[in-house]
């Protein structure tokens, strides 16, 4: 991985499904909702609390998480888009 998040930030990647109604009609991008499911594929070194003690991250490599909805940044590596955002960000982690 080429992208190393800082802080208390997280480098996911959105899970998009490609959707086909009834009718072998297809949405086209511009109408989707953006996804709110993704993957975490890299975490940033932590975050520091007021009396300088390291904040363990609640989520590891690999978790599929769910994210606001227009939050972070969008990042491009080579062919893949990601996005950066704080840990905060993330809404709660998908079993």
């Amino acid at each position: 991985m080429k992208i190393k998040p800082l802080g208390d930030r997280v480098l996911i990647e959105a899970i998009e499904e490609t959707e086909q109604l009834k009718g072998g009609i297809f949405i086209p991008d511009s109408a989707k909702e953006k996804p709110q499911e993704a993957k975490i594929v890299a975490l940033g070194t932590g975050g520091v609390d007021d009396n300088g003690k390291k904040i363990k991250f609640d989520v590891k490599l690999g978790d599929l998480v769910l994210t606001a909805k227009y939050g972070g940044t969008d990042v491009r590596c080579g062919d893949n888009e990601y996005k950066i955002l704080n840990a905060s960000d993330i809404l709660a982690i998908v079993n």
